[in-house]
């Protein structure tokens, strides 16, 4: 039940496309539907079509019990009535949840063997889809993992969702609440940690094959929990909301006694092994909508790295002559562009002014549609730094929306490595991977425009169903879109710029093998972060907090950039293929935007049913 948002051997198309994107041609009630279709249509100004108001409609089902189990993520997506409803861990809930699921489940097939209307029909479908792979899901982790809450982080990110900008004072105030249901100080409620450490004590107690919680991450939240509740105080602060205090003090006691439990009592039985179970490591690459097996996952990845690779080699050489530097290897060349770093206080300046060169490439290129307003980019803050120590796209509700827009957070530091310390004096490391002059473009065409920014600017204000903008979504779709997007602008970009946007590529394919492997035992944590120095250059501190993303993070999630990008670019190419010269690559890119979040195979099927039978 985690948010999507935190949010297969294919042939090897970058032949075929070339190094930089050269083509080969140019409790909700029934207002929530209501809510989701009438917003989206203030904000954008068009008129909803009848097909998604009906498919928003079959979709509270689902929403309902999304409500209930999880009401922050409801309450982040836009449903009204749950921002000071947290989730309840208490015993037997996952068991409830997947009854809760079930019977919408149930009720979702009967309405599709009724549905005569193709695209409800195909909502329809996700939504059964999602509720069967979220049932699965839980029955699966529920069988071979012992649950352990990092309570510090989730409480940060769910009051954040509360305490920010884009979110109206009003709804600003219902995170004293929030704060008071996690305190365990409204009617009804009980300490989160209380419930958290309780759900691990079972769990620990029960014995069987279930697997304990891995030393890594116990020690990441011992380790971040003081910077983390530090920044919960400075969001209510920087707001001047009242009557925060009391519930405030009475969960920093309570994160300072669970801390001392996870020392005392978990980390004890916690395992050396970050590796996950077959079956779980599986159930969470399908989440992603990953559609192939490690194994193929990890070939795909491996062509890729030494195709990319070879390719750097020739822009590298080039650069190192313009430059006279004294080698061309690309890692040296690299090395030498990071030298460039732009200062702390700078960075956000040197970016929106990368966003307006992006967006000129974009518009005369004819890449794709660009909205009249202008993207949002600010400075990541010490704890979302430690909540979440990359760069990233922090995205608008998607129900109900009025005009709140993305946000795109440019992360300068991460937290220390796990086990240099536990109590948050550790220094953290610096990045020099990000804010050089050279990674600026890449950047700033994968989380702002074309990319994520833009990727969910247009499913609000396209008026998208909950089904497709929710629902449907998939990191291989929205990572593969992310990567796509500097694919389509490299070629575009200064010759610095195009090796660094190949070097963030190699990345991806890296972490397409990386990921798997680290579970399959071929590598040793060592052994992965200095393969990613030394063959990718990243920073110290960027290849730790990789690896620690593979581990324990987000296991199966990093695979999904680069197959998502590569399925794309084959879907692509079968357009291109079947149209000729009617292929317009503006309409392209438009038209996989318009789709929402769908899979890949969902996607392709789109665009042969719609997109390839369009005359030009």
């Amino acid at each position: 039940m985690r948010s999507l948002f935190r949010l297969c051997a294919l042939p090897l198309l970058l032949g075929t496309f070339g190094a930089c994107g050269a083509s080969q041609q140019p409790a909700p009630g029934p207002h929530v539907a209501e809510a989701s279709a009438q917003g989206n249509a203030k904000a954008s100004g068009a008129k909803v079509p009848g097909w998604v108001a009906r498919s928003n409609a079959a979709a509270r089902p689902i929403l309902d019990v999304l409500a209930k189990y999880t009401p922050e993520e409801a309450a982040s997506l836009g449903v009204e009535g749950h921002d000071e409803e947290v989730e309840d861990l208490r015993d037997g809930h996952a068991e409830r949840y997947r009854a809760d699921l079930r019977r919408a489940a149930d009720g979702l097939r009967e309405q599709l063997g009724k549905e005569s209307d193709p695209l409800v029909k195909q909502d329809l479908a996700i939504l059964v889809q999602y509720a069967d792979r979220s049932i699965r899901a839980s029955e699966v982790h529920q069988r071979y993992e012992v649950p352990f809450h990092p309570v510090a982080r989730l409480v940060f990110y769910r009051l954040h969702d509360l305490l920010e900008d884009r979110i109206p004072a009003a709804r600003r105030r219902a995170a004293v609440g929030r704060l008071r249901s996690y305190a365990g100080m409204n009617a009804g409620t009980v300490p989160l940690t209380d419930l958290a450490r309780a759900e691990t004590a079972r769990g620990l107690a029960a014995g069987g094959k279930r697997m304990p919680p891995r030393r890594l991450e116990v020690e990441k939240e011992l380790q971040t929990a003081d910077v983390l509740v530090a920044g919960i105080e400075e969001l209510f602060q920087k707001y001047a909301i009242e009557g925060y205090r009391e519930p405030f003090e009475a969960f920093k006691k309570q994160i300072a006694a669970y801390s001392a439990y996870l020392r005392q009592d978990v980390l004890p039985h916690a395992r050396d092994d970050f590796r996950l179970a077959p079956e779980v490591y599986a159930v969470e690459l399908e989440g992603f909508g990953v559609e192939e097996t490690p194994e193929k996952v990890a070939a795909l990845g491996h062509e890729g790295f030494e195709a990319i690779r070879a390719e750097m080699k020739e822009i590298a050489a080039a650069v190192a002559k313009a430059r006279k530097l004294p080698s061309a290897d690309y890692r040296d060349v690299i090395r030498e562009l990071k030298k460039e770093q732009i200062p702390t206080e700078s960075v956000l300046a040197v970016y929106k002014q990368r966003l307006k060169d992006v967006e000129a490439i974009i518009a005369r290129e004819r890449l794709v549609t660009l909205p009249s307003r202008p993207a949002r980019i600010r400075l990541g803050t010490d704890a979302e730094n430690a909540a979440s120590p990359a760069p990233h796209m922090s995205p608008p509700r998607l129900i109900g929306n009025t005009g709140e827009e993305g946000e795109f957070v440019i992360t300068t530091s991460v937290p220390p490595p796990t086990g240099s310390g536990s109590g948050g004096n550790a220094k953290a490391l610096k990045l020099d991977d990000y804010n050089h002059t050279a990674a600026t473009w890449t950047l700033t065409a994968h989380e702002a425009r074309p990319g994520h920014e833009l990727q969910f600017a247009s499913l609000v204000e396209r008026g998208t169903s909950t089904a497709r903008a929710y629902f449907a979504a998939n990191s291989a779709n929205i990572e593969g879109w992310g990567l796509y997007s500097e694919y389509i602008t490299c070629r575009f970009m200064p010759p610095e710029a195009q090796l660094v946007s190949l070097q963030f590529r190699l990345h991806r394919a890296a972490r397409a093998f990386l990921d798997p492997e680290l579970q399959q035992g071929k590598w040793t944590l060592e052994s992965a972060r200095a393969f990613l120095q030394k063959e990718v250059v990243l920073s110290p501190g960027f290849a730790n907090s990789e690896v620690e993303r593979y581990t324990f993070r987000d296991p199966g999630q990093a695979t999904s950039y680069y197959y998502g990008f590569i399925r794309l670019l084959e879907i692509r190419r079968e357009m291109e293929k079947r149209m000729g010269t009617k292929f317009d690559l503006l309409k392209f890119d438009d038209f996989v935007l318009e789709q929402g979040l769908l899979p890949p195979n969902l996607l392709r099927e789109a665009a042969l049913a719609s997109f390839a039978t369009q005359s030009g």
